[in-house]
């Protein structure tokens, strides 16, 4: 400060002293920069007070609670920006602000709370519950994100909370029973196996009905890649998922986008419904560390009662008698003295009852500061089988997340990688079949050796099958790369790309050790299959967002297109013939290769959207969405399709001021969608490669014709839906009706045999309606300091219907469709009980032509789809204790335990039922005389009996599909232990004649499970 007075004294010409003016000149010269000195002097106290009064940042730390426990995933915000961070699982947070800042702290179900820093580093804050801020939750709707009030479409959503209670290993499984209008089952309880899932019902007739599957923004292939010649044995369909692929742990939030106004943005691919997943994200703050580590058990729930030796044994020598026979064939050997007559196995707990061990260890690091955060996962998980043999299912995942955000806030990225690698080796066919039908008299397992006993080759050992092994390795990469610029405030381009790569490589061996010795074979005869799978795709979408709010008004506009590629390979041999069994696994060394198929296929989209969302005064909303697709597997002409929605909706309990609404919404939507889940190259000529030669030129047979002129399938969807919140939204219910037609659909017309073809890819004019309706009900029943309980409720009464096809009776699916039924009916003989007097079944004739003909007579229409499905959640929690129990019902008619049996009699066990049987004539009973298959009078009607409404009952069940028990205690200030107790499919309330109602296919049923697991958070 002296020196810049003393330098202001020299260049104003005044010395020290106070002397007059020595130069005028220089009074001149520096007039200028005097006074520039001079309002710099001047400005120097305000800048020393400015600078005095400059706040330094302060690291903020504190907890969030409800006045009885810790609030974990509370956001803390700074009032007035984007940055902020959340609270941890003891509730506490820490966060860079200046003295004056506000602090903003909500979460769901509670009232936001605003705290001034002013100058304090602790802030402790307790919140009280709000019910309104429930309809505030965000939910993701695919390209944008919506508030909960304000959406116009119809979409269910689960969190993570939901998911991590469930030890389960897919995200499908997550699912089951929890939203209404999604029907999910489970087609095989063997680790890695699939499952169907129908949202609002099966729309085509032969087209692909399964939804599009949408992670962290990119699309994601659910097509199975399992091939039947590998695993058709041991796994219904060969339906492998790819979604094993992904650790439910690591998921934070699914939504099923179901109506037309929700799924329009997707255009074609979202005709069946959409499925988001969200991965969980990095957040500002402290970094944090979470490990698991859980252990279980699984078993098969329940079995189908079977005959003992003794009524086993009544039963055959009844049927031999019944047939006329006295001396007992040579190979019936269950009752001709060769096998022991006094033993007993019950061959479903040999070969099905087992137990399961699962193992399972997994962690995340995440944390970063307001511009970068990061999230990491990890998960390795080892889980055997209940069949006899060293069986397993090995799983390593890695999920990571990087989000950045610049300093001006202008510029995002986001960055999201998944890898998993899978390991299954399963038996190359499914024990269960053998263990439903197999002698309960059957030999032992092994002989006084420990070797395979054969009984002097009278059976088949069912441990020999277990020999061969049906094994698969597949690796999944998938990444998702999201960037956007705000160029204004207003407006911002965004650009998401993706990238996946999945493979496939299962085989199937046959080793000669899986036959009967006494045959003489060796290992020149053993056998491998082998299916090697790779496919892989690309995405990019670029997209432009624009919004606007003035007065009264908001107006949100978002411009896309959509660029998409997908590569499949698909490479198949068998090998036969090796040296030593022990070269089985390398085909080099086999002495005969067989090339089974070698193809590759592409499909290519490219696709542009558009979204208009109107918004005034947050109480009426509109919603215009439109799309045009292209699709790679429609001919020239008919490759682009336009597809469009609006959707709509009035928040009205505003204007009814009544106290005990506190919500209410009218929402509406119409649209129309497209769907092309046909196979790849389908309206070409098609040929294959074959074995025959032409002056030594390889042959080419035909096996499609040429037809340029099918186009897309169509979906017409409409949907009413009304949303309530009683008491503060204690009591919250929504109703939807839908009615979804699809027309112009897409199959394989049958041809004359006379062309050289089945069918030919074609439209027909069939129309297949799904109506129906849903109900979601979310209660929170009490509401404690140290008690909390809350229930939900879903119902969906869905109804399926075909109501054209015109020529049906002239298609070969005159045998399977009936206009005016659903699609999943089957036609059956009716049976109309057993005749007195010949003591066989009789069915009814329904052309009266005297003969009972499977063409003319089987006309019973069975209706398999259910009539009505949901599921039962509660959760309560007790201080650090909560319970979770949720229970899962459907109602519905299936076939039962006799579908798949053979004539009671032969060389085959039997449910108990059969016991119930004509003996005499005169006799009235359900079943008909027994017969060992030498009767072929009776070996026929038994045939129709499985075919007849015998073989249906009813299916319904009510199970107590998910319990889950955790305590959660701290250890530090810093760090929580969780010790939980969780248990899937334990209890199951059934009059269903079978194992279990939703596995109808003969493979092992859904496991019962129960882990126990400890997780630490600091």
């Amino acid at each position: 400060m002296a020196l810049i007075i003393s330098v202001y004294r020299r260049l104003s010409g005044v010395e020290a002293g106070g002397g007059q003016t020595k130069n005028m000149k220089n009074k001149y010269q520096f007039k200028n920069i005097r006074q520039q000195i001079t309002t710099c002097l001047l400005m120097l106290p305000l800048t020393f007070s400015l600078l005095a009064q400059t706040p330094s940042t302060l690291e903020v730390q504190g907890q969030i609670n409800d006045g009885a426990s810790p609030i974990p995933g509370a956001t803390v915000l700074i009032k007035g920006e984007l940055r902020g961070t959340v609270s941890d699982f003891n509730g506490q947070f820490e966060i860079n602000a200046l003295p004056n800042d506000t602090l903003v702290i909500s979460y769901i179900g509670y009232a936001t709370v605003e705290e001034v820093v002013n100058n304090r580093n602790s802030i402790n804050v307790t919140m009280q519950e709000d019910a309104t801020t429930l309809r505030e939750v965000v939910v993701n709707a695919g390209y944008y994100s919506v508030k909960d009030r304000e959406r116009t479409g119809s979409i269910s959503r689960i969190t993570a909370e939901e998911i991590e209670n469930q030890p389960v290993n897919n995200p499908l499984a997550t699912m089951q029973g929890r939203m209404a209008g999604v029907d999910i089952s489970e087609t095989s309880g063997v680790p890695g196996s699939g499952f169907n899932i129908q949202i609002r019902g099966r729309s085509s007739i032969a087209a692909g009905t399964a939804p599009l599957y949408i992670i962290d923004g990119v699309p994601f292939d659910s097509q199975s890649m399992g091939f039947q010649d590998t695993s058709i044995g041991i796994l219904p369909g060969s339906n492998i998922s790819p979604l094993n692929a992904i650790n439910p742990a690591s998921i934070e939030s699914i939504e099923v986008l179901k109506d037309a106004d929700a799924t329009a943005i997707y255009g074609s691919r979202g005709a069946n419904g959409v499925v988001l997943i969200t991965t969980k994200k990095g957040k500002e703050g402290k970094t944090r560390f979470s490990i698991q580590s859980a252990t279980g058990i699984a078993h098969t729930e329940n079995r189908v009662k079977l005959l003992n030796t003794e009524q086993y044994l009544e039963m055959r020598r009844e049927a031999f008698a019944n047939d006329g026979i006295e001396e007992y064939p040579f190979n019936a050997y269950d009752v001709n003295g060769t096998w022991d007559q006094n033993r007993y196995t019950d061959w479903q707990k040999e070969l099905l009852g087992g137990q399961a061990n699962l193992k399972l260890l997994q962690g995340s690091v995440s944390g970063g500061n307001q511009h970068t955060q990061f999230y990491l996962s990890g998960l390795a998980q080892n889980e055997t089988t209940v069949f006899p043999g060293g069986f397993n299912y090995d799983r390593i995942t890695a999920n990571s997340n990087l989000n950045h955000q610049s300093d001006n806030r202008k510029f995002e990225v986001s960055l999201n990688v998944g890898f998993s690698l899978e390991d299954n080796k399963l038996p190359n066919f499914d024990p269960a079949f053998t263990a439903l039908n197999l002698a309960p008299n059957a030999p032992a397992l092994f002989d006084e050796e420990g070797n395979l006993n054969w009984e002097n080759s009278s059976w088949t050992n069912p441990l020999a099958n277990l020999e061969g092994n049906y094994t698969s390795d597949s690796q999944n990469l998938f990444s998702s790369l999201s960037m956007g610029y705000h160029l204004t405030p207003q407006l911002q381009a965004k650009l998401n790309v993706g990238y996946g790569n999945s493979q496939l490589k299962d085989n199937n061996t046959f080793p000669h050790t899986m036959f009967d010795p006494a045959w003489g074979m060796d290992s020149s005869a053993s056998m491998i299959i082998v299916q090697e799978n790779d496919k892989s795709f690309w995405i990019a979408e670029p997209q432009i967002q624009w919004s606007k709010k003035w007065e009264n008004n908001a107006l949100n506009i978002i411009l896309g297109s959509t660029f998409q590629k997908q590569t499949f390979d698909r490479h198949g041999l068998i090998a036969i013939g090796f040296p030593s069994d022990r070269f089985i696994n390398n085909i080099s060394a086999a002495t005969t290769l067989i090339v089974t198929n070698e193809n590759k296929t592409e499909y290519t989209t490219q696709s542009f959207f558009t979204r208009v969302n109107y918004n005034l005064k947050e109480k009426l909303f509109l919603n215009l969405t439109g799309r045009r697709d292209g699709s790679s597997r429609f001919g020239p002409g008919n490759k682009y399709g336009n597809f469009g929605a609006v959707g709509a909706a009035w928040i009205f309990s505003e204007e009814l001021k009544l106290p005990w609404l506190n919500f209410g919404k009218f929402r509406s939507s119409y649209g129309i969608t497209g769907n092309d889940q046909i196979g790849d190259y389908q309206y070409l000529h098609n040929y294959i490669i074959t074995d025959d030669q032409y002056e030594d030129n390889i042959g080419l047979t035909p096996t499609r014709l040429f037809n340029p002129h099918f186009k897309w399938e169509e979906s017409k969807k409409w949907e009413l839906a009304l949303d309530l919140g009683f008491f503060q939204n204690k009591l919250s219910t929504t109703l939807a009706y839908y009615n979804n037609r699809s027309s112009n659909q897409l199959i394989l017309y049958p041809l004359p045999g006379t062309t050289g073809f089945t069918g030919i890819q074609a439209n027909l004019d069939a129309l297949v309606e799904n109506s129906g309706w849903e109900v979601e009900i979310s209660a929170r029943i009490i509401r404690k300091k140290d008690f909390k309980w809350n229930a939900d409720f879903n119902l969906s009464i869905p109804k399926n219907k075909l109501l054209e096809f015109p020529g049906l009776e002239n298609t070969t699916y005159n045998n399977q469709l009936v206009i005016g039924q659903s699609l999943d009916i089957v036609k059956l003989y009716k049976l109309q009980g057993v005749n007195s007097e010949t003591g066989l079944f009789e069915f009814e004739d329904f052309n009266n032509d005297g003969v009972v003909t499977a063409m003319d007579d089987r006309q019973y229409i069975a209706d398999l789809s259910p009539e009505f499905y949901g599921g039962l959640n509660n959760n309560l929690h007790y201080k650090n204790w909560s319970l979770n129990v949720f229970f899962q019902f459907m109602k519905k008619m299936s076939f039962n335990e006799y579908r798949f049996t053979n004539p009671a009699g032969t060389l085959s066990n039997q449910p108990v039922g059969v016991l119930d049987r004509w003996q005499n004539p005169g006799d009235t009973a359900p079943m008909q005389r027994f017969t060992s298959g030498a009767d072929p009078d009776a070996f026929n009607a038994y045939t129709r009996f499985t075919q007849s409404t015998g073989a249906i009952s009813d299916a319904s069940f009510i199970r107590l599909k998910t319990m889950a028990l955790s305590y959660t205690l701290t250890i530090k200030d810093l760090t929580t232990c969780k010790l939980s107790l969780q248990g899937q499919n334990l209890l199951t309330l059934t009059n269903f004649k079978g194992a279990d109602p939703e596995q109808l296919n003969g493979f092992m049923p859904p496991l019962r499970r129960i882990t126990f697991g400890v997780e630490l958070n600091f």
